[in-house]
């Protein structure tokens, strides 16, 4: 058995580093800080539309586009669970409907089920679609993969599309909706209120965000929100070019919800070492070392999930 295993996991690697005129989002297609019109006309709209976003994370939205793909092959999937973390690839992802949500589905990826304090899932709406208020005290995070959402909140309206995002904090009313199909990816927990601050509301746009500095790094990495004391958790977006790698083998305390948007490589996680590719999902629990390289012929680009500014003695779960 473990003949078989190494030597399908040998064929896997050797397709995956083979050569591809299909291959992942380049890093040259993606718009740049000048490409991103924000406009706040349209009769109190806040227009978010970073130029060129349609489609632009397709092999999350249509998996079976990827270079590689056995969802036909009965039996098989590159899913994993562990006590530590776990990959959850597409073909098992399970979509279904969701109470109070309005003409959708949603994939339940990360729940406190696991152990996590935060959960994760996608949603697509399927047109005439709305969004259940979150439960009390709990704090929302949306980035649209895929396709438009308007989001009104505060009195005021936002258009968000494609690589747009939005932040609304625990106890705010607020509604989601969509006239047609999209693909968003959701983060909740519940918010740790010890500094007796209450967040703002945080519209934006992935690739308007400053790239920051990363001492001893080589990937380019973006903070979605801010990064005081007010925000318990944050959402990191990573970008690797071919070849690059993590230099830090990570063991930590805090959690990660990750989605790989575009790209592929190698994910290693506590003893394991996974193949991965746009549409991938993992969760890594406190502690479980974790490390990266991207491979094939384009850029990786993950967004992930990290608890922040708590302290850990206070805050164990």
């Amino acid at each position: 058995m473990k003949i078989f295993h190494s030597m399908l996991l040998l064929l896997l690697l050797g397709v995956w580093l083979r050569p591809s005129n299909s291959d992942f989002v380049s890093a040259d297609s993606c718009p740049d800080r000048d490409d991103v019109e924000l406009n706040q006309a349209f009769g109190g709209i806040n227009h978010l539309k970073p130029k060129d976003a349609q489609n632009k994370y397709i092999k999350v939205v249509e998996p079976t586009l990827a270079p590689i793909h056995l969802y036909d092959l009965p039996g098989y999937t590159r899913s994993v669970y562990e006590r530590d973390y776990a990959l959850i690839t597409p073909e098992s992802q399970v979509f279904s409907p969701i109470s109070g949500w309005i003409n959708s589905l949603a994939a339940f990826l990360i729940t406190p089920a696991m152990g996590s304090h935060f959960s994760m899932y996608f949603v697509k709406f399927q047109g005439n679609s709305s969004a259940a208020q979150p439960s009390k005290g709990v704090e929302r995070f949306v980035f649209v993969v895929d396709g438009q959402i308007q989001l009104s909140c505060e009195g005021q309206n936002h258009l968000i599309q494609a690589d747009g995002y939005a932040y609304v904090p625990p106890g705010t009313i607020h509604e989601i909706r969509s006239d047609g199909s999209s693909m968003l990816l959701i983060y909740e927990r519940r918010y740790s209120n010890e500094v007796g601050l209450k967040p703002e509301l945080i519209v934006g746009v992935t690739d308007v965000q400053p790239l920051l500095d990363t001492p001893g790094e080589v990937f380019e990495l973006r903070k979605l929100l801010p990064t005081n004391g007010v925000y318990d958790f944050n959402i990191h977006i990573m970008d690797f070019q071919p070849g690059e790698y993590l230099n830090v083998k990570e063991v930590h305390y805090n959690q990660h919800g990750l989605l790989l948007l575009e790209g592929r490589g190698i994910y290693r996680l506590g003893k394991d070492w996974h193949p991965v590719q746009a549409g991938d999902v993992i969760w890594m629990a406190p502690y479980v070392p974790q490390w990266y390289a991207a491979l094939g012929r384009t850029r990786s680009r993950y967004i992930i999930y990290k608890d922040v500014n708590r302290d850990p003695l206070l805050h164990p779960h």
